[in-house]
């Protein structure tokens, strides 16, 4: 008779359990993970390609059709629908009808560009005229449907006619989605001389919205004002502007990073504007509250938020931020030649804290 101990037995079956899960814990690494990750991923890239193969069309051995694939591809682009809701919103329907086919014509304009292109002026023109409709939806509406038709290129020199009532617009009416309307528009054609004396009345109307206004207002005025930053003659209404004392905040790394990047880039363009001939040829004067001040001036703290900047999650606002430093430092550097100064390799105005590069 064979007695068995079961301390003993216990005792081994433990001792075999851990060894057990030793081996298992062996196999974890980094590699092995690496290699169960590639080989799921094979499986469900072979899955996928199963799925669609038993899904796409019969093979055939015949001659392709051209006209049949061209067929394919066309269907709904020569539809006539875009024709058909220009022509019911001649009829002066009601206002809960124009906000709707406006929307769908704003919709058809990007999905069917063959029949969009094929639109005439009298088509804008009448598109254009709902710009003076009481409702501000109605004006939004009309608004996105100009901007869709200025994606095509023939339509960009027409739609400049009426970017005086735009700016109007804008300036007039304080309404966040028809701001974010109103300058996608103006972002999306080209501004030429005889639009500045509007946009420079606009640029404070832009510090405004910059300060209070939603975050995809902000980014489109930043996006407007890079491109007046970057037009010599009314570079010294952008800097000349003012702006709230808290203006920096910005630039905080709590901010959204698609407007940190519209930020950067719109003081990049400020430096570069800096660098040019006739920035230095003149004799500019700034008030302790203008835009130039607050970013550029002797007790500007940009320097230590472009530093916090640095280190941001998002690459391209690093990116940014590298720029802007370097842009700075090369005007510290041109202005230290001007002057026949020695440099001393920082971007930033003499001060209690000095940062080297």
């Amino acid at each position: 008779m064979i007695i068995l101990n079961t301390n003993t037995v216990c005792a081994q079956d433990r001792r075999s359990w851990l060894a057990w899960m030793k081996d298992c814990l062996g196999l974890v690494t980094p590699r092995n993970i690496a290699v169960a990750a590639t080989g799921a991923g094979a499986v469900y890239l072979i899955c996928k390609t199963i799925v669609t193969g038993i899904y796409s069309r019969p093979f055939s051995k015949g001659p392709v059709s051209l006209a049949h694939e061209e067929t394919d591809h066309v269907d709904g682009k020569d539809s006539g629908e875009l024709r058909r809701l220009l022509l019911s919103l001649a009829t002066k329907p009601d206002d809960d009808s124009k906000r709707m086919i406006l929307h769908s014509i704003t919709r058809s304009v990007y999905l069917m560009e063959s029949e969009a292109s094929a639109c005439t002026y009298e088509d804008l023109k009448l598109l254009a005229s709902f710009l003076d409709d009481e409702d501000e939806g109605i004006k939004v509406q009309a608004l996105n449907a100009l901007k869709a038709f200025a994606t095509i290129e023939k339509f960009k020199i027409s739609i400049q006619e009426w970017i005086p009532m735009i700016l109007e617009l804008v300036m007039s009416i304080w309404n966040p989605e028809l701001h974010i309307a109103g300058l996608r528009l103006l972002n999306g054609v080209p501004l030429h001389d005889h639009t500045y004396p509007l946009l420079r009345r606009l640029i404070p109307t832009l510090m405004k919205i910059l300060s209070t206004g939603k975050t995809l207002a902000q980014v489109q005025t930043l996006k407007l004002l890079s491109i007046l930053a970057q037009k010599e003659e009314l570079l010294f209404d952008v800097l000349s502007c003012q702006v709230p004392s808290d203006f920096l905040n910005l630039f905080q790394t709590s901010q959204p990073g698609n407007l940190l990047f519209e930020i950067l880039f719109f003081a990049e363009k400020l430096s570069e504007g800096r660098l040019s001939s006739q920035y230095e040829l003149e004799l500019w004067e700034f008030n302790e509250l203008s835009l130039h001040e607050v970013l550029f001036g002797e007790n500007s703290h940009l320097a230590d938020r472009l530093l916090s900047l640095i280190m941001h999650q998002e690459e391209e606002v690093q990116m940014q931020a590298c720029r802007v430093i370097l842009n700075l430092q090369l005007y510290k550097e041109e202005e230290e030649t001007s002057f026949d100064q020695p440099m001393d390799g920082t971007f930033f105005p003499d001060d209690e804290t000095q940062y080297n590069i």
